[in-house]
């Protein structure tokens, strides 16, 4: 297992949206008795009254909505560009009816600071702790784009997840990501 290091919130912020903007990052919700993992295509990395924030969008369908509420915790993690067809799978089956921890051979690592853990195998993490949430408004979107975007009406809740702890791979920046 390659040793992690702790670093500023701010260190990866460019690598991480390139990730984000290019195949997605793991966002792993519940602890270490009950997790599941997500892919997210949508974030926001910023500052907050002087503090570092990562802002994910999560449907209250999802099981990761679940156990975000049940915990107010989440861990963001980086993927390498190997871990693509990882990021596509964990996008497309549900917590609920599979383990893709187990199906993808991902390694969970409890979190430093929250009870939600990080995937091993992901070069960088980020552990957030709900500072607050709100739910969206139905989007100033065309009734074609409402149609195809919120077909149920499931607008996502916006998590607002203070950063509490950055680490990543000792050598990340000899890693291929994109």
């Amino acid at each position: 297992m390659k040793k992690k290091v702790d670093a500023p919130p701010t260190r990866y912020i460019k690598k991480t949206i390139d990730a984000l903007s290019q195949t997605g990052l793991l966002l792993v919700s519940g602890n270490s008795n009950k997790a599941n993992v997500m892919t997210i295509g949508w974030g926001l990395m910023g500052t907050l009254w002087a503090r570092p924030f990562f802002i994910v969008a999560v449907r209250p369908t999802r099981y990761t909505y679940q156990l975000i509420e049940e915990t107010g915790e989440f861990t963001i993690n980086v993927p390498t560009k190997n871990m693509k067809s990882i990021v596509s799978y964990c996008g497309t089956v549900s917590g609920r009816d599979h383990d893709k921890f187990k199906e993808k051979q991902l390694t969970l690592l409890p979190g430093k600071n929250v009870k939600s853990p990080v995937i091993a195998e992901c070069v960088i993490h980020y552990e957030c702790k709900v500072a607050f949430k709100t739910q969206f408004a139905p989007p100033p979107l065309s009734n074609k784009e409402k149609t195809r975007l919120y077909p149920t009406g499931d607008y996502h809740k916006l998590y607002y997840g203070e950063i509490v702890a950055t680490y990543a791979n000792k050598r990340h920046q000899f890693l291929t990501f994109f």
